[in-house]
């Protein structure tokens, strides 16, 4: 299995773990930056864990027209180019269009393919030409096994920094569920395997016109995943989620980082045999 670059450590067997996580969405310049300060102090007080800041500047795929989107490409890339800059941390976001793609790879370490878009060969193989290293979610609709096109796609565009995502699969209606098998088969593809604890607990369409759902899953879903081998967690988190402009039910509270990042990181190097 490959060990993917990222800023100044890697992600990939052996390698210390790496936690993706910031709020779903950009709410704002100052909310932004005051979510980087906390999270780098909060993350800075646990040693042997890498912290990549994630945030989105436009949720393009949200239930109802009148959903908080973000500020959008331009603006939304100017916050994540100023969190970088400031904090020295690398930056996540997720891409929609080849277009977007080219834009935001001039700014971000890690371009996301959304789980929706990832069997969209366009986006895929221009996300793959900006160099930065890709991280793809697994489609709730596919099995692991399918996305070996998906890294097949991505190689063709001659770029192999790639992250697979496991976030749940359909369970019937508004459920997911997620299956610990999909990290291990993933990981036979040669990458290494991230999963996203926090979109895993979602109950789609819970609310009729957007997300609910249960976020006190999040601990557990992420010790089962450390435990099957998984090699870096996702987790969209906010100073105060009941005030979160997108996934308020399941985005995790800074207040629990530290007694969770504590605990899972002495699971995650047990398992990992450090």
């Amino acid at each position: 299995m490959k060990d993917i670059p990222v800023k100044d450590f890697f992600i990939g067997p052996k390698q210390p773990l790496a936690v993706m996580s910031g709020p779903c969405v950009i709410e704002s310049l100052d909310h932004a930056l005051f979510c980087a300060e906390e999270l780098v102090r909060i993350f800075g007080a646990h040693e042997g864990i890498n912290f990549i800041y994630k945030s989105s500047y436009d949720k393009a795929n949200r239930s109802a027209y009148s959903s908080f989107r973000g500020p959008g490409l331009e603006k939304g890339l100017e916050i994540l180019a100023r969190v970088k800059k400031e904090f020295n941390v690398p930056v996540l976001t997720d891409v929609h269009s080849p277009e977007e793609a080219t834009a935001a790879g001039e700014v971000c370490d890690i371009l996301q393919i959304p789980a929706f878009l990832c069997r969209q060969t366009d986006l895929i193989v221009a996300a793959a030409k900006t160099g930065a290293a890709i991280n793809v979610k697994k489609g709730q609709f596919m099995s692991p096994w399918d996305m070996q096109n998906v890294v097949d796609k991505i190689v063709a565009a001659g770029n192999e920094k790639i992250i697979l995502t496991d976030r749940g699969t359909t369970f019937g209606y508004n459920n997911l569920v997620s299956d610990m098998r999909a990290i291990p088969i993933m990981q036979g593809f040669g990458f290494p395997v991230c999963f996203d604890a926090s979109h895993s607990v979602q109950i789609p369409g819970g609310h009729g016109n957007a997300s609910s759902g249960k976020r006190e899953f999040i601990p557990t879903l992420s010790r089962s995943a450390i435990a099957a081998g998984c090699n870096c967690l996702f987790i969209e988190s906010h100073p105060t989620p009941s005030t979160a402009k997108s996934d308020k039910d399941s985005v995790f509270p800074f207040s629990d980082l530290p007694q969770f990042l504590s605990e899972i990181n002495k699971l995650y190097t047990v398992v990992q045999g450090f």
